[in-house]
């Protein structure tokens, strides 16, 4: 499995995680702009989904979405329970309670 630093600016990936150090400070549009996920193809978000979904299961699911931030750094914070669940409700368009490779393609690239 290719890692984020593959595809991802190690200075892009400290930034996004330096802007959401606080708890309660993520917000998941802010966080891909900086990291440089929005200006990534969709072939490269979906390899950047598959680094996230732990369990390679095809979905990333609320207890891989509380440690997101770890996936790009092993420094990164755990998000809090309301940003797990905000994040998860931005993406989850099925209502499924996880997020698709689609669903994450759609959500990095909206505006």
């Amino acid at each position: 499995m290719a890692a984020l630093k593959d595809f991802l600016k190690a200075d892009d990936i400290q930034n996004a995680l330096d802007a959401v150090k606080a708890e309660g400070s993520f917000d998941h549009k802010k966080f891909f702009a900086l990291v440089g996920l929005k200006a990534m193809t969709p072939d490269n978000v979906k390899k950047v989904f598959q680094a996230i979904d732990a369990d390679q299961s095809g979905f990333i699911e609320e207890e891989e979405l509380k440690f997101v931030l770890k996936s790009f750094a092993e420094d990164g914070r755990d998000l809090t329970d309301a940003e797990t669940k905000a994040f998860l409700n931005a993406a989850d368009k099925d209502g499924d309670g996880k997020i698709g490779i689609d669903e994450f393609e759609v959500l990095v690239h909206e505006v």
